[in-house]
């Protein structure tokens, strides 16, 4: 009898240990897996921010294009001024190079 007693007491110790290392993973499972839903709501927070800049910067992107063609523009008509102009060729010549010393480096 005492040694059914025992027996019965080991594997009441024994299932209760394997019951509270079962309890203990699951646990853990829930915990790490509110780590990773937490961490895709930060990601999911990033691309909802990323995603609002985007027109902003289409409207610098566009502000900046129609500056550019405006120099640009600006550049040509400088250009042909200066190609169609009708000038001796020593003033033909300085003047050319003056507008190359100014306008040389944008081009």
């Amino acid at each position: 009898m005492k040694k059914v007693l025992i027996v019965l007491i080991v594997l009441v110790v024994v299932a209760l240990m394997l019951g509270s290392s079962f309890i203990n993973s699951r646990n853990q499972m829930a915990v790490k897996r509110e780590a990773v839903n937490a961490a895709w709501a930060q990601v999911d927070v990033v691309l909802q921010r990323a995603r609002g800049l985007d027109p902003n910067l289409v409207e610098t992107v566009k502000g900046f294009a129609a500056q550019e063609q405006t120099v640009f523009g600006d550049i040509a008509k400088a250009r042909s001024a200066l190609l169609g102009a009708h000038f001796s060729g020593r003033e033909k010549s300085r003047r050319m190079d003056n507008w190359i010393l100014r306008w040389g480096a944008c081009s």
